[in-house]
Order: structure tokens, then C-alpha cells, then sequence
């Protein structure tokens, strides 16, 4: 049976991910995302996606240890040898990981449960991740079978809970529950246990009702804040400004605002 299904309600999607008896992830997991989330992508009509698990208590509990095993053994059958020095080219799990950060819609994370290692990680390349109070782990535990996260954990942890804090959580393989992870500022929101997704649902539809060409606009300039040079971030974001001032949209936006005396955030 496929493990993803997309529905859609107005200008939202949404995409539940169903892998049971565990929820793992797996190439199979992987490669439905990649169709699903590339349609989604190229369709205008879907202005903010929402993700959630379809185990219950489980978001993506992790990637399969299985299929790594199997990929392991086939790898070193083969002679397979690494050198960092010739990096190993983008692999499917990160093609669709990108796509989750650069395409210009939000993407939000419903995480209701469990969600470690691959799981995690894909909630870490949403734009924002709301969580359900309960009994169930987050993290980047890969350290303990003796490999590292590998779809961009080490990269992204650092950016929301700093370097220290980072190394700390996958140099000893902790995951955290919920409440911590809030506190650290892995998630956005703490929710009630079964709200995560109709949280998610209320913050897609507001950004949804948006301009979304300056909510495209607004993620790319954020989410390059600190992979570009200051100064390039900067010109970019002076050049889409400019791009956005001269949109029809914020000239009627803008007119109206000052016809009837509005406060901004009412705009």
C-alpha cells in the first residue's frame, strides 16, 4: 500500500506519511515523498503544505536500521571506499529535503510522536514544526549505532540551538520529549495530544491567506541568512524589496491601507 496520501483543503495540503507497524522511513517512504512533494511543488494552486504521521504516536519514528544494514553490507560486497575529498553526490532524501526549504510555500511539521533520526530530520527541514504534549522522543540518537545523521541533522540542529548545545545532544545520541524540545526551540508550539495537526491546519491557512509571492520571497531570504555572506543577503534582499514594491498586489494592498487610515497589521 503506498505510505503517502495528500489531501487537500482550499489552498493547503497535506501529507500523511503511513508506514506501519513502526513508522519507519524507508527508500520506499522516500521516493512517494519526492512524487508527492514535487506535484505539490509545481502546483500554484497550494500555497502552505502540512506534514503529519499516520502511526499513531509517530511522526517518522526513524529511518529503517534495516534497510541501512542491508545497504551497508551491499556497499563494503562491492569495495566501496570513502574520501572526503570527493564528496558523495546528493542522494533522493536530500533532493526532497531541499525541496521542503526552497520552495516558496511554508511547510509545517504536525509532529504527533515519535520522530528520531531520518523522522527528525525531515521535520527539521520544515519552516516550522508544531508538537503534541506526550510520551514519545525527538533527536538525532544515530551516534549509538555508531554512524551520524546523515540528511542534514548536524547541519540544521546547530541553527536553532547553537554549536555547543548541538554537540552535546549527538555526541551522546539524546533525544528529548517534547516540553524539552519546546524549550530548546526544536518546535515552534506545544500543543494539547491530538491538536498538532488542527495547529497546523489554523497557521497554514493564516500564512496561506498572504501575498505569497512576499511569503516565497520572505522564506528564501531567511532560510539564506546564514548560508550566504552578509552582504549578499542583504543585496538580495533590498532587490526583492524592490521586486515586491513594484508587485500590483502591494500597490493595492498599500492604497488601500492609506485610503482608510489602517494600522498596518490590520493592512
Amino acid at each position: 500500500m503506498p505510505q503517502i496520501s495528500v489531501e487537500r483543503s482550499g489552498n493547503v495540503a497535506t501529507i500523511t506519511i503511513t508506514n506501519p507497524p513502526h513508522g519507519f522511513m524507508d527508500a520506499a517512504t522516500v521516493a512517494e515523498l519526492d512524487a508527492a512533494t514535487a506535484e505539490l511543488d509545481a502546483d500554484p494552486a497550494v500555497r502552505a503544505i502540512v506534514i503529519t504521521g499516520g502511526v499513531p504516536g509517530v511522526f517518522i519514528r526513524h529511518y529503517s536500521v534495516r534497510e541501512l544494514e542491508t545497504l551497508a553490507r551491499q556497499l563494503r560486497e562491492r569495495g566501496v571506499a570513502v574520501d572526503p575529498a570527493r564528496p558523495v553526490p546528493p542522494r533522493d532524501i536530500d533532493r526532497v529535503f531541499g525541496r521542503l526549504e526552497t520552495t516558496p510555500r511554508p511547510v509545517i511539521a504536525a509532529i504527533n510522536g515519535f520522530a528520531m533520526g531520518g523522522g527528525f530530520e525531515l521535520a527539521l527541514s520544515c519552516d516550522l514544526r508544531i508538537a503534541e504534549e506526550g510520551q514519545y522522543e525527538l533527536g538525532l540518537p544515530e551516534v549509538r549505532l555508531g554512524i551520524l545523521p546523515g540528511a542534514g541533522g548536524t547541519q540544521k540542529l546547530p541553527a536553532l540551538v547553537g554549536t555547543a548545545r548541538a554537540l552535546e545532544m549527538t555526541l551522546r545520541g539524546r533525544t528529548v520529549g517534547p516540553a524539552e524540545a519546546h524549550r530548546l526551540g526544536l518546535v515552534h508550539e506545544l500543543v494539547p495530544p491530538g491538536r498538532a495537526l488542527e495547529r497546523a491546519h489554523q497557521l497554514a491557512a493564516e500564512i496561506a491567506a498572504l501575498p505569497p509571492r512576499a511569503v516565497g520571497h520572505i522564506k528564501r531570504l531567511v532560510r539564506a541568512a546564514g548560508a550566504v555572506p552578509r552582504d549578499e543577503g542583504l543585496a538580495l534582499e533590498r532587490t526583492l524589496f524592490l521586486d515586491l514594491l513594484l508587485s500590483d498586489e502591494a500597490l493595492e494592498r498599500m492604497t488601500r491601507m492609506n485610503a482608510d487610515d489602517r494600522d498596518i497589521r490590520d493592512a
